[in-house]
Order: C-alpha cells, then sequence, then structure tokens
C-alpha cells in the first residue's frame, strides 16, 4: 500500500533533529573522553567544562523568565505545560539531591566535585564575583578563564542576548537537555577507564544528569521547541542557533584536547 505524502512527511522538529545528526553524534563520540587518564587530566577537562555547567544556569533562566512569571505581582503566562516544564528542571538544576540525600545545586555540585580531585575553582568563583559589576566577556577575562571556555560562554550569552526565544530554547534543548545524556554516557564509560573511584562525585554528577535528563527532559525539550517555533522564520532561527550551539561545544572539547596533548 502506497502511503500518503502526508503521512510519511517529517515533523519540523524531526527534520530539525535529522540535521543536527552528524554533529549530534561527533560529540558523543569525540575523543577528548578516553584522553582524560589522569587525576591531572582530569582537572584540566573540569576546570574548562565547569564554565557550561554554569551558564546552563543563564540559558534555563533565561527560559523561566520568558515562559513563567518570576516577578511581582504575578500573573499566568504562556503553556502551563511549559511552565511546568521549565519549572520542573529548575528545581532540580537549582536544588537537587548530593549523594547525601542534601539540597545543592548542579554547579555547587560540581564545584564539590572538582575539589575532591583538586581542580582549580578559583577562576569560575572570581566570575561570579564580577558579573554583577562588567560584561560577560570583560568578567571571563579578568577572571583569567581558560580559553576554550571563554569562548564557549560568550558563543552561549551571545544567544541569550538576541532577543529570540526560538534560538534559546533551541539552544537549550539541542546543545544540552537532548545532548548530555548519550555526551556523559559516553563520558562516565571511557573516562578513567569508566572507574568509579576516579572522581567520585564527578561520576556522580555525570550519573545524576544521565538519569534526570534522559528520562524524561529532552523529550520536553523537544516539545518546547515545537511548541515556541510557530512560522519558517522561527525554524530557521531554532536550526542556526542549534547548530552553533554543537559547534561550540565541539570547539570546547577540541580546545580540551588540544590542551591535554600539549600537556
Amino acid at each position: 500500500m502506497i502511503q500518503s505524502v502526508s503521512a510519511t512527511k517529517k515533523s519540523p522538529i524531526d527534520t530539525l533533529e535529522a540535521a543536527l545528526q552528524k554533529d549530534r553524534e561527533s560529540l558523543i563520540l569525540h575523543p577528548v573522553y578516553s584522553a582524560i587518564r589522569s587525576i591531572n587530566d582530569l582537572r584540566w577537562f573540569m576546570e574548562n567544562h565547569v564554565f557550561a555547567v554554569w551558564d546552563f544556569m543563564s540559558l534555563l533562566k533565561t527560559l523561566q523568565s520568558r515562559l513563567t512569571c518570576v516577578g511581582s505581582p504575578w500573573r499566568p503566562i504562556g503553556s502551563p505545560s511549559l511552565r511546568r516544564f521549565i519549572n520542573e528542571i529548575v528545581l532540580g538544576e537549582e536544588s537537587d539531591l548530593d549523594a547525601n540525600g542534601q539540597p545543592i545545586s548542579h554547579f555547587e555540585m560540581y564545584l564539590a566535585a572538582m575539589r575532591e580531585v583538586g581542580a582549580n575553582t578559583q577562576s569560575v568563583e572570581r566570575l561570579l564575583e564580577l558579573i554583577s559589576s562588567m560584561p560577560i566577556d570583560e568578567a571571563l577575562s579578568q577572571a583569567n578563564a581558560p580559553l576554550p571556555a571563554r569562548v564557549f560562554v560568550e558563543q552561549t550569552f551571545r544567544v541569550i542576548e538576541s532577543g529570540s526565544l526560538s534560538s534559546v530554547a533551541a539552544t537549550f534543548t539541542f546543545g544540552r537537555e537532548d545532548l548530555i545524556p548519550e555526551m556523559f554516557q559516553s563520558a562516565l564509560d571511557t573516562i578513567g577507564s569508566g572507574s568509579p573511584d576516579f572522581g567520585p562525585r564527578f561520576h556522580y554528577y555525570l550519573q545524576r544528569h544521565i538519569d534526570v535528563d534522559g528520562d524524561s527532559h529532552s523529550g520536553l525539550a523537544r516539545q518546547m521547541v515545537a511548541e515556541i517555533c510557530q512560522s519558517p522564520a522561527d525554524w530557521q532561527q531554532a536550526e542556526q542557533a542549534a547548530r552553533a550551539s554543537l559547534r561550540a561545544r565541539q570547539h570546547l572539547w577540541d580546545g580540551v584536547l588540544d590542551g591535554l596533548v600539549k600537556s
């Protein structure tokens, strides 16, 4: 039986996912993970990656401010399903439970993992002190953020400051929520030969994201993009932003790998 054109035509979100598949697979299979063989290697990786852990929250908070009401007096804004999705992720990211059952943000969880292996947290902590008084690029420079991390964060904030909700949603979805479970699983299987004794707090952080993001968040994030993108122009902005976010992650991992090779 011949299927009708309407039955076989892909949805816009399926078309976008297919267009990004090659870049996505490149990140899941990136050689940086297998290059991390010592604690010194892990420290360098974490000293870069922590900036991506941090700027994720700015993407998330941008979506929360655009899709929900975060001020007073309160009023219902937008889609209830999107509000629930964003607030659920904010709850998990800002106040998840650590391995001991204590509330903690994922960023603070990552800092604790860094301290456990002796990684330097001064640069990212200095950034937090500076961001309220100067533009993000100046703060990154003055905080002496590693160059690969600096370039990555600057790309994230270009999207945040673009004003395009479709771009922010696509970056959040395809550069983070949809990508992270498989990317982190690859890292978990490879870094330190997959041993949980090689940075146990770091391994817990990776596993926590695999469990949470891979369970339902990535699917809900795709639904969010589909709901936000209502025109061909929206979908074009979404694809451009998604591709840029994947390229930025590729450059970040390439820069980290280059540092490992040189060291």
